[in-house]
């Protein structure tokens, strides 16, 4: 008799999770147009400095991430996630037009803050959500081919954006407002398309933030958020590779193919390595995208061509897909299934503040002592929290 062959995961994986990767692709495509543009845009046609464009990611990128505490705490709550992604998903269609409009940082801090907050507000929702729907065997496979389809938008937006460059003559403002059309695709996709899964829990919720409630998540779980904030530390906002290749030359309507790149290596290889985090150790998975990331930064540090440049970026691009979609999964396994909204969104603060910190010290690194030294301190810190992730390990360490 022949062998049983194994079933393909991709095939099982519930047709909600197909929905929402599309919903955060088209938001990606219109969110990336204008992110992979803004820190050139800021620096070129608003003057600001590489330190001001630290300050203001860090801001935007830890305000969405610690949003996510309060939206995954009200989505337990209510016992009801599809409302609030609607919402978060509709505010940040809605701030697309400001940077189309904005003539000083002043308005381009607000835009930013408010779509992250919109992010911030769909985000732990969303992610409890794709737990939610999907069996637990098949976890890393969807929280993989969630963030692959999500990537999939961040390398076609910047693609976007180079052609129509290059069509308009470096017109930031057009593409801005090009960009708007995919962030309303998505909210009526996400309207439309996906239905929330009844309740299996007890209609009458408590306070899911409460003394009574928090003592519920286990050591195990704040382990993970440990990881999660030593892992964004080790790694600044992606602002600073946008920054990295219009300092070694390459012409600025290209630029953006530097995003292209990274997310598409990111896209290629989250669903690949989300399946793999359901059948080996997630310590060891975590501790080969840490090394990817060291490697890459090394690159990057020392990158005066553009083939070095993109190979740094295609390992950032693979360190990403080794882990993002793997400490959702862990987020998941450890939290108990009333509590999941709230334990992203605790995941997400820790990570918010880490990327504010990361993102202003790189800022500073690099108008202080340039580009190269920020990329090595980024390299420094991720090997000390390499070592600390061998060192101290999961509690009960034999579990993944």
């Amino acid at each position: 008799m022949p062998p049983a062959r194994t079933p393909n995961p991709l095939r099982q994986i519930p047709g909600g999770i197909w929905v929402l990767g599309f919903v955060s692709m088209l938001m990606d495509i219109s969110s990336e147009m204008i992110h992979s543009l803004l820190p050139m845009f800021m620096v070129t046609v608003l003057g600001t400095s590489a330190l001001t464009v630290g300050v203001i990611e860090g801001l935007a990128e830890s305000t969405a991430l610690i949003v996510k505490v309060f939206s995954g705490a009200l989505s337990d709550y209510l016992g009801k996630r599809k409302g609030l992604a609607l919402l978060g998903y509709g505010l940040g269609a809605l701030t697309k037009p400001l940077f189309a409009i904005a003539s000083g940082t002043g308005l381009i801090i607000t835009a930013r803050l408010l779509d992250r907050v919109g992010k911030g507000i769909r985000g732990a929702p969303r992610d409890a959500l794709v737990a939610d729907i999907t069996p637990e065997h098949l976890r890393g496979a969807s929280f993989g081919l969630r963030q692959s389809l999500d990537t999939v938008g961040a390398f076609t937006g910047p693609l976007l954006a180079v052609g129509l460059m290059l069509l308009w003559a470096n017109d930031f403002r057009a593409v801005f407002w090009v960009a708007v059309v995919p962030g309303m695709l998505a909210v009526a996709l996400l309207a439309l398309g996906v239905r929330e899964p009844e309740s299996t829990t007890a209609p009458r919720r408590s306070n899911p933030i409460q003394r009574a409630n928090l003592v519920r998540l286990s050591p195990a779980y704040w382990w993970v958020v440990a990881v999660g904030a030593a892992f964004t530390l080790a790694r600044f906002s992606e602002a600073f590779l946008v920054l990295r290749a219009q300092q070694i030359g390459i012409p600025m309507a290209l630029v953006p193919l530097v995003m292209v790149a990274m997310n598409l290596v990111y896209s290629v290889s989250a669903y690949p390595f989300g399946v793999l985090s359901d059948r080996m150790s997630h310590t060891r998975l975590l501790a080969m995208g840490m090394l990817v990331l060291i490697a890459s930064d090394l690159l990057l540090a020392y990158s005066p061509h553009w083939p070095a440049l993109l190979g740094g970026v295609a390992l950032w691009g693979i360190h990403m897909g080794m882990t993002q979609g793997l400490l959702a999964t862990m987020v998941a396994d450890t939290a108990p299934a009333d509590l999941r909204g709230t334990a992203y969104g605790f995941f997400n603060l820790a990570s918010g503040v880490a990327m504010l910190l990361a993102s202003v010290v790189a800022g500073w690194l690099w108008d202080a002592y340039g580009a190269s030294t920020t990329f090595v301190g980024s390299a420094v810190f991720a090997a000390l929290a390499l070592i600390g992730l061998l060192v101290r390990q999961a509690p009960g360490a034999n579990a993944r």
